[in-house]
Formats: C-alpha cells, structure tokens, sequence
C-alpha cells in the first residue's frame, strides 16, 4: 500500500515540475568524487556530500548510486570531449590538430587535473570486466576517441601534411594508447615531460 501510496502521489504532482537543483553543476561534483576515489570506493554518502543534495533528492534524481555513476560518465565524456575537439580546432591542418589533441591530453594529465584521473581510464580498469553496461561504454568512447584520430590523420594526408603511407588506423590505435597511458601517469603522479612525449608521438605521422 506503501508503494502504491506514492506512486500517487508522484502522479499527483504537476507534469514539468522544475528540479531544485541544477543537474549539471550536481553532474559535474559527482564526477569528481568518482574520479578522485573510483566507483566502489564512493558511498551515497560521499555522493550527497559533493553534489549538496540531500538523499532523498538523489534518488528522486537516479535509481541508485550506479545510475548516478552513468549520468556522471555520460557528463564526463560530453565535456571531455568537446574540449578535446575544440583543442583540434586550433590546428591549421591535420597535423596540428592531433598535436593540440596530444597537448590537450598533457594539459588534463598534469597537476590537480592529472591527480584526479579520467574517468573513462578509471572505468576501463576497475568496472570493464565486471560491470557490461559500463563496459560497454567506455568501448563505445574510445572507439569514438580513435575514430576522432583516425579523422584527423585521413585530413592531414589530404592536405598534405601527413604522408600517404602512414596508416591512419593503426597510428590512431596507438595514439590512444599513448594518450590513455598519460593519463595513468598522471593518475599515479609520476614526472611527465609532456612536451617531450608529445614530440616523439608526433614522429608517428612522419
């Protein structure tokens, strides 16, 4: 009776009802919690805390705290994502651009940014294996992070600034190796020359 009782009353209240919370803002520290202390050490508490929701609010909001988790993920990937392109779009040819796309990942990798993580990473280590739903997503982003690449190498050897012979699949299969792997130094907090790395990641494309 309980349970019918409050479907009731969510019926009852009126469609296009305003939250009292901005979801994105609310997104955005939930995704930090999850990258600073990964999924199956944040409680809903941990949650709560950083989001200044109250309980009940997150779960009017999300089923449990894994469907908080995929809307973080879902958030992460839509912000990192359009500041990975828009680092690409500062790129005069294709060249360029996969260099500012690798000087984005140093950037994102180093200081506060590099300690906390990338969830994407974070995910793929310690949820891929156990979890198909989440697995499956971050297939699904880094398939799109190398067909990104990819892209980018195919409009470099059309305007001539990278060379016909280099294999655009496979470098960018490597490129997101280097890239993830930057972000698990950093992560780790281990020195990174970023610039040097960068350099040599570029020889790739000679």
């Amino acid at each position: 009776m309980q349970k019918a009782a409050r479907r009731s009353q969510s019926a009852a209240r009126p469609p296009g009802r305003p939250r009292e919370f901005d979801m994105h803002t609310a997104l955005d520290r939930a995704v930090r919690v999850f990258r600073e202390r990964g999924y199956h050490a944040t409680s809903i508490g941990d949650l709560t805390a950083a989001m200044r929701l109250a309980t009940g609010s997150v779960y009017k909001a999300f089923r449990d705290k894994h469907a908080v988790f995929l809307a973080a993920f879902e958030r992460y990937t839509t912000l990192r994502q359009e500041q990975t392109h828009s680092a690409a779009a500062r790129g005069a040819n294709g060249r360029e651009q996969i260099r500012n796309v690798l000087l984005s990942y140093v950037e994102h990798s180093q200081g506060t940014e590099g300690r906390r993580g990338c969830l994407v990473v974070g995910s793929a280590v310690e949820l891929s294996a156990l979890d198909p739903v989440v697995g499956a997503r971050v297939n699904a982003q880094l398939k799109t992070n190398e067909s990104f690449i990819a892209g980018l190498i195919r409009k470099g050897q059309a305007d001539g600034s990278i060379p016909r012979h280099v294999a655009a699949d496979d470098t960018a299969r490597l490129m997101i190796c280097i890239t993830q792997g930057m972000r698990v130094v950093g992560k780790a907090r281990l020195p990174l020359d970023g610039m040097r790395l960068v350099a040599v990641a570029m020889k790739l494309l000679a």
